[in-house]
């Protein structure tokens, strides 16, 4: 059966300066993060995520996050096929579950089921 992706989520930027990374994000888009936790920083640009995330490692690059109604059992797909474990789901709050593997060919996915996200804003 092939994976039922549901639209981009989520691009996630690595930020080892949050602080620096959060003023830059926050002057170039002319608005404030709505969600700013030493953890995270999230930016909603036309109802999508713009994430700044200082554990990321740069050189995995920008991580976009597809939406799946089911995180773990994506993943467990993603494996079957071929795939590598990259960062295990976890729900990262609000019910939000995300989760990043390797492609064969060594590049990043993400998957995240977000229960608030509604397509377009």
């Amino acid at each position: 059966m092939p994976l039922q992706l549901l639209g981009l989520r989520t691009a996630v930027h690595p930020a080892p300066d949050l602080d620096a990374a959060k003023r830059w994000w926050s002057e170039q888009l002319g608005t404030a993060p709505y969600f700013d936790e030493p953890f995270y920083v999230g930016f909603d640009v036309a109802g999508y995520e713009l994430g700044l995330l200082p554990g990321a490692d740069p050189a995995d690059g920008v991580l976009t996050y597809w939406g799946v109604d089911d995180v773990p059992a994506a993943v467990a797909q993603l494996l079957a096929a071929g795939a590598t474990g990259h960062v295990a789901p976890a729900d990262v709050g609000g019910g939000i579950v995300t989760a990043t593997v390797r492609t064969p060919g060594g590049s990043v996915l993400g998957l995240i089921h977000n229960p608030h996200f509604r397509a377009g804003g």
